[in-house]
C-alpha cells in the first residue's frame, strides 16, 4: 500500500516520476510504470536465480518455479488441451505479471498497478483481441458460427445471436473490472483499518489491529486468487477460440 496520509484512495495516486511530454501527448514515467519495471524485473530474477543451478532433487527456489510452471501448464492442459501448449508462454506470463504485481502491492509504500482499471482493462483487450484473432485464423469465417448457440432454433437466432454477440464483447469489461475492483477494495479497506489503529492509540487500536491482520492475510489470498481467476478465463477464452462450441 501507498503512503498517502488519511485518505485511503491516495494510494492510487499516479506520481510522474519523469516527465515526457511529445506534442499535447503525455507519456511521462510513472510510479505505476515503474512498479510494472519492477514486477518484471523480479519474474524474471526470480526464473533465473531458481533454475540457474537446477537439480534433480529441486531446492526451494527451483521448487517454486516448478510449481508456478506446472501450475499455469496444468490449467492449459485440463481447459485447452494439448493444442493450448503454444500458448502457454503468454498465458505463464500474463499469470506471473499479475501475481507479481497483486504481491508486490501487499508491500507497505509499494503501488499496486493491479488496482488500476487503465492497466487490467489493458490486459483484458490484449486478452480478448489475442483470442478474437487465433479464432478467425483457425476457422475463418466459421468463427462467427461461435455466436449461434447449437441446438437453437432458427426461429430464435434473432433474439440470441445478438445476445451472444453482446456477452463475447463484454469479456474484456468483466474481466478487467473484476481484478481492478477486489484489489481496489482490498486495499481500500485496509487502509482505512491501518487508519484506525493509529488514531485510536495503543489499547483502542487493538481490534483494528486485530482486523488489520486478519485482512492482510485475506489480501494475500486474493492476491493468488484474482491472478488465477484471469488466467484460468483466460484458457477458457482460448478454448472457445480455438474450439467453438
Amino acid at each position: 500500500m501507498a503512503k498517502g496520509g488519511n485518505n485511503p484512495l491516495a494510494q492510487f495516486e499516479i506520481k510522474e516520476l519523469v516527465p515526457i511530454q511529445i506534442g499535447d501527448i503525455n507519456i511521462a514515467f510513472t510510479n505505476s510504470a515503474a512498479f510494472m519495471l519492477f514486477a518484471v524485473f523480479s519474474i524474471s530474477a526470480f526464473l533465473i536465480f531458481s533454475m540457474r543451478r537446477s537439480t534433480l532433487v529441486p531446492g526451494r527456489w527451483q521448487s517454486m518455479a516448478e510449481l508456478s510452471y506446472e501450475f499455469v501448464a496444468n490449467l492449459l492442459r485440463e481447459t485447452v488441451g494439448n493444442e493450448g501448449r503454444k500458448y502457454f508462454p503468454f498465458v505463464f506470463s500474463l499469470f506471473m505479471f499479475i501475481l507479481f504485481g497483486n504481491m508486490i502491492g501487499m508491500i507497505p509504500y509499494s503501488f499496486t498497478f493491479t488496482s488500476h482499471i487503465a492497466v487490467t482493462f489493458a490486459m483484458a483487450v490484449a486478452v480478448f483481441l489475442g483470442v478474437t484473432f487465433i479464432g478467425l485464423a483457425k476457422h475463418g469465417l466459421h468463427f462467427f458460427s461461435f455466436f449461434v448457440p447449437p441446438g437453437v432454433s432458427v426461429v430464435l437466432w434473432p433474439l440470441m445471436i445478438p445476445i451472444e454477440i453482446i456477452s463475447y464483447l463484454s469479456r474484456p469489461v468483466s474481466l478487467g473490472v473484476r481484478l481492478f475492483a477486489n484489489l481496489t477494495a482490498g486495499h481500500t479497506m485496509l487502509k482505512v483499518f491501518a487508519g484506525f489503529v493509529v488514531s485510536l492509540g495503543v489499547l483502542g487500536g487493538i481490534l483494528p489491529l486485530a482486523f488489520v491482520v486478519a485482512l492482510t492475510g485475506l489480501e494475500v489470498l486474493i492476491a493468488f486468487l484474482q491472478a488465477y481467476v484471469f488466467t484460468i478465463l483466460t484458457c477458457f477464452y482460448i478454448n472457445d477460440a480455438i474450439h467453438l462450441h
